[in-house]
């Protein structure tokens, strides 16, 4: 029996299923869960399922969070989407239930759960979620809203079609979701608005990215600047994309100062693998696109460093 058909089973043999995503979510966490939840309820109206997680960021368009008691973990099966380490699952209530499942598209580096669906060559777990429907087409219903988060995943981690993850069968899942009834050019508006605070804030990324011979790009966004802006850590995803437009910049780091004086730190890249990087300073992620942390700025450099030695070996090969 397949991974697909597997999961399936477990679904029809529990009456209560809470699903779980990480935290700090983007798009693909909250459309991977709760479209995932809304296939759930809509082929199997008897059971009782719910989303979980804390805040959801400015996501509230897409989907809102069910609160439930420890109670009703008992006897429930626990799915968690988009999540690689089970530090970074929204709800440390997980594990209570009676089983867990791990579906996800990022490296497979700590497998926690009793059954685990990771497909690193999904451009979104929204899109491996969709796989799901399809490939138990003959038993699960698909409804206008689970498209629609669906569709709001797969917009989300690919970059608008845009990033190397993105295949013809992301495509493909793409259309066949549009064809149910959202707007998808309005859902594409609220995923591309923001604040005009944050807009504020990538006009200083563009004035103040530094960029070295390489091409490695380096921005830091001290708490100050954000206080001044009024900016939150959530806020920040917005301008992560932008460094990717300029021409000579291979792969950046941005910054970004924690309250607690450490830094969270966003990795992207055009070419050279970041992930391993990442690894080393308490992250992980997608082989272009991952996370970490520094302690202080000794570690900020040191990272930077390392970003400058990876973008430097690229440049040579080519």
């Amino acid at each position: 029996m397949d991974v697909a058909k597997e999961i399936l089973t477990k679904i029809k043999a529990y009456q209560t299923i809470i699903i779980h995503r990480h935290q700090r979510p983007d798009p693909d966490a909250i459309g991977s869960q709760v479209g995932l939840a809304e296939i759930v309820r809509a082929s199997f109206p008897d059971k009782k399922v719910y989303q979980v997680g804390g805040s959801v960021e400015g996501l509230e368009f897409l989907a809102k969070m069910d609160d439930v008691t420890d109670a009703t973990y008992q006897n429930a099966l626990v799915i968690v989407t988009d999540t690689a380490n089970s530090p970074r699952i929204s709800d440390e209530r997980y594990n209570l239930g009676a089983e867990l499942i791990k579906i996800d598209h990022h490296p497979n580096d700590d497998p926690y759960g009793d059954l685990v669906w990771v497909n690193t060559k999904a451009s979104s777990c929204s899109e491996i979620i969709a796989d799901f429907y399809h490939l138990n087409e003959d038993e699960l219903t698909m409804n206008n809203n689970a498209a629609r988060l669906l569709y709001a995943g797969i917009v989300g981690d690919t970059g608008r079609f845009l990033y190397p993850a993105t295949t013809a069968h992301t495509l493909e899942v793409a259309a066949e979701l549009m064809a149910y009834d959202f707007s998808a050019a309005d859902l594409n508006r609220e995923l591309e608005k923001m604040p005009m605070r944050v807009a504020k804030l990538a006009g200083y990324v563009y004035q103040n990215i530094y960029v070295d011979e390489f091409g490695a790009a380096k921005i830091m966004l001290p708490q100050s600047l954000l206080n001044e802006y009024g900016i939150v850590d959530s806020e920040t995803a917005a301008i992560v994309s932008l460094p990717g437009a300029i021409e000579n910049v291979v792969a950046w780091g941005i910054f970004v100062e924690q309250p607690e004086g450490y830094y969270r730190v966003r990795l992207r890249s055009k070419g050279p693998v970041i992930n391993e990087l990442a690894k080393k300073h308490h992250g992980g992620g997608h082989p272009l696109a991952s996370g970490a942390n520094a302690k202080n700025q000794k570690e900020v450099d040191e990272i930077y460093t390392e970003i400058q030695q990876l973008c430097k070996t690229y440049k040579n090969k080519g």
